[in-house]
């Protein structure tokens, strides 16, 4: 699956002059934590959310450093804390260095992007413009409402082949000790695994392959003693 097979379109958006109280009304009146920020050509300029209103004067809020950071503190950081906290405009506040995604992008690489930037949305973006967004909750849709397709009958020596052919990819399963009968549609395993683990992993591959109806673990775990 591809960005664009899960993410919200059209997107709420606002633009850079909107101002910081009528995004929070925004917010509240939606059901939404973030709003990408657009021009009135639909450019992507930024995207603000709940966590860049919560330092706010209007609420005594402000983000306050002890006294030693703020020895340490650079000039300029003490101004972005001030602007944070009393600019009106949302493109004083908004967050300008944009995690993007374009609709074709994979959508192990937007999940991707996701953990690695400790975010919680990607603007999807086609030629600069923004066409969609994809947040953590439409990848958890999207896991709940995989499978719900009409599959097409698969053959039970093709479910073998298929995976047998997986697990000799896998570096972690040793397939020497391994065998898998298949007979219509449900898969009983048999041989020897090195650890536990591996024999769960496994029975998920067999689990997981298409075609697949039900899955018999007869495996056993190999028990290594130890020398003296």
């Amino acid at each position: 699956m591809k960005a664009h097979d899960v993410m919200v379109s059209p997107v709420v958006t606002v633009k850079p002059s909107a101002t910081v109280k009528d995004v929070a009304k925004l917010f509240l009146e939606r059901r939404i934590s973030a709003v990408p920020v657009v021009t009135g050509q639909g450019k992507l300029v930024g995207i603000v959310s709940e966590g860049d209103l919560v330092h706010r004067a209007e609420i005594g809020t402000e983000q306050r450093r002890s006294w030693w950071l703020l020895l340490l503190a650079e000039d300029q950081e003490l101004a972005a804390d001030y602007i944070k906290a009393h600019g009106r405009k949302i493109e004083d506040v908004m967050v300008r260095n944009v995690i993007t995604a374009t609709p074709d992008t994979p959508l192990d690489e937007v999940a991707r992007l996701l953990e690695q930037h400790g975010i919680k949305r990607v603007p999807i973006v086609r030629d600069g413009q923004l066409v969609g967004i994809v947040s953590r909750a439409n990848l958890v849709q999207a896991v709940a409402s995989s499978g719900s397709k009409l599959e097409i009958p698969v053959s039970d020596g093709s479910i073998r082949d298929k995976l047998l052919l997986h697990l000799n990819a896998q570096r972690w399963a040793h397939t020497e000790l391994l065998n898998a009968t298949v007979n219509d549609g449900i898969v009983d395993l048999w041989g020897v695994t090195g650890s536990e683990t591996e024999r769960k992993a496994i029975r998920v591959a067999a689990e997981t392959t298409t075609g697949v109806r039900a899955v018999k673990d007869h495996m056993m775990v190999r028990r290594i003693e130890s020398g003296v």
